[in-house]
């Protein structure tokens, strides 16, 4: 089974080279490894190409932001399950990619895919949150709840089905993607019970209140776009003790 894991980059030349290192450390046999670049201008293509391995490639060309970019890498992907690894994240292990296609062999229904995730500090050496999550649920988006995004993959049949991103979100085309295709498209999907990728702290979403409301305020939209029945004072109830359970249980966790 060939896996495509596409990462999209823009300056991220101090973080990128784990990512590189790490999808290339898997054990998993066949693996396309695309990095989509919007033209960085502080050497990250030159340290991709410094970490360069055989089943890389890469393209650095102008982008709409990243969802444009990540449709970008999803048109170009040719295995037949896919992900995204983000430029500032690397595998938990080496086997992350091998648990993935034994999901989907194990049950050729199965069309997607997600695991656990560990928010860390910039230098790795601490955990600040444990995206623990748990087997998909209809109406869970409605209670706030989502897979990592870094861990989902997806059949090219799904995909096909489905569709890319959309790029009306601006912050969470993201959790409207993995929305369509498990809450509307009733894609069947296996949960892996393992922590399948590490995240460095500081995404987009998270540099401002303002992204975080504007945020919230698509995933409102895309629940109603995509059909979810949804309160809000439910949906912020368990968003909220979801996410003060994940920083207890990342203080837990050891590094």
């Amino acid at each position: 089974m060939k896996i495509t894991v596409i990462t999209v980059s823009y300056n991220s030349a101090a973080t990128i080279a784990d990512t590189v290192r790490s999808v290339a450390s898997q054990s998993h046999p066949d693996v396309e490894h695309l990095v989509i670049d919007g033209q960085s201008t502080d050497g990250t293509v030159q340290v991709v190409e410094a970490h360069r391995h055989p089943n890389l490639v890469l393209s650095s060309e102008p982008d709409k932001g990243i969802y444009d970019a990540m449709n970008k890498g999803l048109s170009r992907a040719t295995g037949e399950v896919i992900g995204f690894l983000n430029a500032d994240d690397f595998f938990a292990d080496a086997d992350v990619l091998a648990r993935v296609a034994k999901a989907f062999e194990d049950d050729p229904s199965v069309e997607a895919c997600f695991g656990d995730l560990l928010y860390v500090s910039e230098d790795n050496r601490k955990v600040v949150r444990y995206w623990k999550s748990r087997p998909f649920e209809k109406g869970s988006f409605a209670r706030g709840w989502c897979p990592a995004h870094p861990t989902f993959y997806i059949r090219r049949s799904a995909l096909e089905r489905l569709g890319q991103f959309d790029l009306t979100y601006r912050l969470a085309a993201d959790t409207e993607f993995m929305m369509r295709y498990l809450e509307r498209g009733g894609v069947r999907c296996a949960y892996i019970p393992r922590v399948q990728v590490r995240m460095r702290v500081g995404g987009a979403t998270n540099q401002s209140w303002r992204n975080i409301v504007r945020q919230n305020q698509e995933i409102f939209h895309a629940l109603q776009k995509n059909g979810v029945p949804h309160l809000t004072v439910s949906f912020w109830a368990h968003k909220l003790a979801s996410r003060l359970w994940q920083r207890l249980a990342g203080l837990l966790h050891p590094a």
